[in-house]
Order: structure tokens, then sequence, then C-alpha cells
């Protein structure tokens, strides 16, 4: 089984979380989305450092490497052009020695080159460099799962769950993440908490725990009997709808 610690923790609580998961079940707090190389690099940075400036930095970073590459590429150009500059090669003019007698003469030469075009910049349309010790983006390695995380509902999905118990939101959030490490102590799969006001199906105004992800009814009535004999009498399946 794998030593690493848990990847992602919340900048707010210090209470881990899921990839993906947008708000801390603890605090509450917007977490950081870890999606595409932006999402990576945001990530190792406040892994690293504690803070995060925000998601301009890397454009920003961006723009800063491309001008430094077009002003070395101005700068090897001019350099070129002033050792091609022409040389002028100049003879004397004819001069006469004696009664109708001229000296040989060279004629007037002005030897040119062609002067180098500058060489245009270079941009690279690749990934951003990662921040120094952040891990490479290409490694294939997966980080253990949290045991103590609860579940997120799948965003954009609907599917059927099992109410363990709707609290009002005026008791707070911490009380239903209670309830729901309970439940996970108890062995039930899948618990998680639903600010119901984000769901149609379900009337707003409450914290629900909720315990499996099923996309059918059937999956989720068979498993009634199981919440029941696990400590929660009152379970009852239902349909979770954004």
């Amino acid at each position: 089984m794998s030593s690493e610690e848990p990847r992602d923790y919340c900048p707010r609580c210090g209470v881990a979380y899921e990839p993906l998961q947008e708000y801390c079940l603890e605090c509450g707090a917007r977490l950081p989305v870890n999606r595409g190389v932006v999402g990576v690099l945001a990530t190792a940075w406040q892994r690293r450092l504690g803070w995060y400036p925000g998601d301009w930095i890397w454009p920003v970073a961006f723009f800063l490497v491309l001008t430094v590459l077009a002003t070395t590429a101005a700068v090897a150009a001019n350099s070129a052009r002033e050792k091609a500059e022409p040389t002028l090669v100049a003879t004397k003019p004819a001069v006469t020695v004696g009664p109708g007698a001229t000296e040989g003469s060279l004629p007037l030469t002005t030897v040119t080159s062609t002067l180098p075009a500058a060489p245009p910049p270079t941009i690279t349309n690749g990934p951003l460099p990662a921040a120094p010790g952040a891990p490479s983006t290409g490694a294939s390695t997966v980080p253990a799962p949290n045991p103590n995380a609860l579940a997120v509902w799948p965003a954009g999905q609907s599917g059927f769950t099992l109410v363990l118990e709707s609290l009002p939101a005026a008791a707070g959030q911490a009380n239903a993440v209670a309830v729901a490490r309970r439940a996970k102590r108890a062995g039930l799969k899948d618990v998680g908490v639903l600010a119901s006001a984000q769901y149609s199906s379900l009337h707003p105004g409450y914290f629900v725990v909720f315990s499996g992800i099923y996309s059918t009814q059937a999956q989720a009535t068979a498993a009634v009997s199981s919440a029941h004999a696990k400590g929660f009498p009152d379970a009852y399946q239902t349909r979770v709808t954004r």
C-alpha cells in the first residue's frame, strides 16, 4: 500500500480533499480546481509555497519568456548586421606621366555584400515550465486515496442516492459533515454532503447527508435496508437532479 500523503489540502483549514472537488466540506471554502496544465502548476505552487497569486501568473510568465526570446533575437540580428557592413576599396585615378603617357590605373571598386535578414523570434507552443520542485505533469503516479475524504456528487450528473439525514442550513455544514463521517465509519459507501439548493429535485434550505451514487432507482432501493441496519433507520432513496 502506498505511503504517500494526500495530494490536495484546503488552503483555509488544511483538510484534505479529492481532485475536482469544488468546495471544502470542512469550512466551505472554494478550492483550486485541478484541471489542465494551469491547474497542475497552481496546485504545485500552492503546495510548495503555501500561497498562490492567481492564474494570471502563468500568462504573464509566458509573455515574459516570449519578450526575452524576441529581444535576444533582435540583439543577435543587430550584431550580425554590424559585422556585415559593406567594404569600400578606392584606387587612385589615372595620373599622366610625361607627354601623352598615362600610368596604369585601377578602377574604383565597391565590394558589397547582402545583409542577412534578422531571424524571426522562436515561439514554442508547449506546456509552461513546471515550478521548481514540482512533479512532472507527465508522471503516471496516482496518489493514494484519502480514507477520510467524503464523496462528491459528480458535476452535471443526475442519478439516485440514499438520504441518510437532512439538516437545516441554519444548523451549519459542520453538523452535516459530522453525520456523514459517522455514516462512513459505520461502513456505508460513497457518503457525502449536498447543498440542497443546488439541486432541483431537493427541497432547498438543507444540507443533505447522502450515501451512494446510483444510476437506477432499483439500485438505490436495494441499498436502503443496509443503511437501516447501520444506524440510519430513516434513510430513504431519492433522485438527485441538477
